[in-house]
């Protein structure tokens, strides 16, 4: 919608998305303060959400205030300014200078990086000791470089550079990886600190294509698998809001977490009953386990050092979605702060899911069965070598599911073809992909009817024998409520069938039961990295599986804002020091999952998807089963009468 007479868009909602004239806005608002010079670069632009009360104050065709938050690099040293502007007036509201702070990597200075190393002596040096003399075939992915307490990172903007060979426009690179030598570059200064050469070996000769014309298909082709909906989706989207079936929410994507989520409800028969507030993943960090001289150095914090909005894709139909898609464009800011449109940067679309619920009734011959729906929304994010797909997945009987779908390729290093390889497998002959994890985090705001929430852990345990289990079968739920948050760091326990109930206890459904939702843990590792390590302090978030914080609006993210060189301890270990209390109040889920990935020959050279994750289902929210009221599908063999009995 647009404002008469001005071609810019009026705002509907507190929480829609920033537009392209709110971020121009913005930007000149910080330009004209004449506190900046023209050779900044803005790390961040994005909304700064209202709080959670003028949200659920807020009333259609009230006018809206809104706040960008901007973080911007003005010099060459470790130093960040975050600024509040208030819009539509312009008005700075806020202006911090930090020092000793790294934004996330910014694609400006990474060119630059690169551009620098190609052209130093001691790189060129190193490549031609290899027999590579077309620096213009090398590929250069440069790395966040970490904390070790080295004196060339002081005050510095560094990345490490690793090198592979990439002859061809659309060859693999990482099938060819130029081992032991890499480039520490200033990415403030384009100025080279260090060339490294950790020794030679051999560049491997395979190109590990994973195109077509180099694997020519023995196999039958598919018979095409066409989805249709001649009557439309059965979703209705207005602006960033969504509603389906009983569900309704706002969608939005942010920079650094990608698809965030507000204001997920179910109308329970004409009841709307919030759920979550707000939903994201704010962070995922990938440690390298192995303690090569040549790669022990590696881990990336692919949200808050790069960034999964940055690194989002362009969706295809047919490819990345299937159906009947509806996609959400989003418009972020570059780093001279100009709007850029990424068309279809979230997919929307349902996926008939096999049966919700079926009873065949043996003595009537009567067989009843309804058929599962899912709604699907959908990003996908290329960080490097590796593919990530977040899903969100909303069903029929008001289960909420996030999948992340892993796929990409390896991180690779080059070994002699005869040679054991330790921390790694080999994956083609002179190539081995090390030992690493990928641990996600996912911020669950909750808000099960209402605000005031508290948890439980939950387990199932045997009961002891004797008189009240005389035959040794009994097992009973032991429920511990999480009071504080010291109290509430878990792990997760497979053995006890542990899960974390978020409940409600000032509410009570119809058997006097108070309504939760539990979270059940999907594939859930920890970081294996010691506590002590560089890794280690700066993802204390992945040392648990649950954390519970008590809300409060500046804790966004698990390990800290900036964990680009960060010396490590921030975000959760240093908020849930504080031992607050988490008892009927305002608490926020911090949950982490994902993959300890031991590569496999199968996984080169492009990895099939590995999937992890978890459910948030419903314990007591409703009555009874909710999707008793679905209607049966059109074909009338999902309600059968007149069969005969076995």
């Amino acid at each position: 919608m647009t404002a008469p007479g001005t071609g810019e868009r009026v705002v509907q909602h507190p929480l829609e998305a920033l537009n392209a004239q709110e971020i121009e806005a913005a930007v000149d608002a910080v330009k004209r303060s004449g506190r900046i010079g023209d050779d900044v670069l803005y790390a961040y632009v994005g909304l700064d959400e209202p709080s959670r009360s003028h949200v659920r104050e807020f009333r259609t065709g009230e006018r809206v205030e809104r706040r960008v938050r901007l973080v911007m690099v003005t010099g060459p040293d470790a130093v960040l300014t975050e600024a509040l502007v208030s819009l539509p007036d312009g008005t700075i509201v806020a202006w911090t200078e930090m020092d000793n702070v790294r934004p996330a990597v910014l694609f400006t200075e990474a060119i630059r990086a690169v551009d620098a190393l190609k052209q130093d002596p001691r790189w060129q040096a190193a490549m031609r000791l290899r027999g590579i003399n077309d620096f213009d075939a090398v590929q250069i992915d440069p790395w966040p470089a970490g904390a070790f307490g080295l004196d060339i990172e002081a005050n510095r903007r560094i990345c490490r550079c690793l090198s592979y060979v990439r002859d061809v426009p659309d060859a693999n690179g990482y099938a060819r990886p130029v081992e032991g030598v890499v480039g520490f570059v200033d990415m403030g200064r384009s100025e080279v600190l260090e060339v490294k050469d950790e020794g030679l070996v051999p560049v491997p000769t395979d190109r590990g294509s994973y195109f077509m014309a180099d694997n020519p298909s023995a196999r039958p082709e598919l018979r095409p698998l066409e989805i249709q909906q001649p009557a439309g989706p059965s979703f209705v989207v207005d602006g960033n809001h969504v509603q389906w079936q009983c569900w309704s929410f706002r969608v939005s994507m942010d920079p650094l977490e990608g698809i965030v989520l507000h204001q997920i409800a179910y109308d329970d028969h004409g009841r709307v009953r919030p759920v979550l507030y707000r939903a994201s993943v704010d962070e995922m960090v990938v440690p390298y386990g192995t303690p090569d001289p040549r790669q022990f150095w590696k881990s990336a914090f692919d949200a808050g050092e790069w960034g999964l909005g940055r690194m989002a894709n362009s969706l295809t139909l047919g490819c990345d979605c299937l159906g009947e898609i509806f996609y959400f464009d989003t418009v972020f800011a570059d780093e001279r702060g100009n709007p850029q449109t990424l068309r279809n940067a979230i997919c929307m679309h349902e996926e008939d899911f096999g049966i919700l619920w079926k009873h065949a009734d043996v003595f009537s011959g009567r067989s009843e069965v309804r058929r599962s729906r899912r709604l699907v929304v959908s990003s996908i994010a290329t960080v490097g070598n590796y593919d990530y797909g977040f899903y969100w997945y909303f069903y029929l009987d008001g289960t909420i599911q996030l999948e992340v779908k892993l796929t990409g390729i390896l991180s690779s290093q080059a070994v002699p073809e005869d040679t054991e390889v330790d921390h790694a497998v080999r994956v083609a002959p002179q190539v081995a992909a090390p030992y690493h994890q990928h641990l996600f985090n996912a911020r669950l705001d909750t808000e099960i009817d209402g605000p005031h929430n508290c948890v439980y852990e939950v387990d199932v345990v045997g009961d002891p024998e004797g008189p009240e289990n005389p035959w040794g079968n009994a097992f009973s739920t032991v429920s511990t409520l999480l009071a504080s948050e010291r109290s509430a760091q878990r792990l997760v326990d497979s053995s006890r069938s542990r899960r974390w109930m978020i409940v409600n206890r000032k509410v009570e459904n119809a058997l006097g039961q108070h309504p939760a939702y539990k979270l059940v843990p999907g594939n859930s590792p920890t970081i294996l990295a010691s506590e002590n390590s560089s890794v280690g302090k700066r993802a204390g978030f992945a040392s648990k599986n649950l954390w519970v914080t008590a809300y409060t609006p500046t804790e966004r993210r698990a390990a800290g804002d900036y964990p680009n060189q960060h010396e490590g301890g921030d975000g959760l270990p240093r908020w849930t020091a504080k031992d607050r209390p988490l008892v009927d109040t305002d608490v926020v889920v911090w949950h982490t999952f994902g993959v300890t990935h031991i590569p496999r020959p199968e996984d080169w050279p492009v990895m099939p998807v590995e999937y992890a994750g978890f459910s948030l289902v419903p314990v007591g929210f409703f009555d009874r089963n909710p999707a008793l009221d679905l209607p049966a599908a059109g074909d009338a063999h999902c309600a059968i009468e007149g069969h005969e009995p076995p």
